[in-house]
């Protein structure tokens, strides 16, 4: 099995490419629900077998600056957990539901 200390693939051209396209799709945050998110995340962490460079394995995610509307530093908060294992933000909004 690969550790997943190599991250290389972050600046890679092809995963500089699927996280465009995925950001384009969305920009709704997996891990709190908000818009503006401005990075990519493993929904399966790769040091736990995910797929590095699979678009159905990367979500959008606030990243370093964290979350404009609830402050959470969302891609920290997630780590190497499976999104499962991630308090997800509730609120009176249903955020992931997109407009109305």
């Amino acid at each position: 099995m690969h550790i997943a200390t190599d991250r290389s693939e972050l600046t890679s051209y092809a995963y500089r490419q699927i996280r465009a396209r995925v950001l384009a799709a969305s920009d709704v945050c997996i891990v709190c629900g908000h818009g503006a998110a401005d990075t990519t995340d493993h929904i399966h962490p790769v040091s736990k077998g995910g797929a590095r460079l699979d678009p159905d394995n990367l979500a959008p995610i606030h990243g370093v600056a964290g979350c404009p509307v609830c402050l959470r530093k969302c891609n920290s908060e997630k780590g190497n957990r499976p999104l499962a294992e991630v308090v997800q933000l509730v609120t009176s909004v249903d955020w992931f539901a997109g407009p109305p």
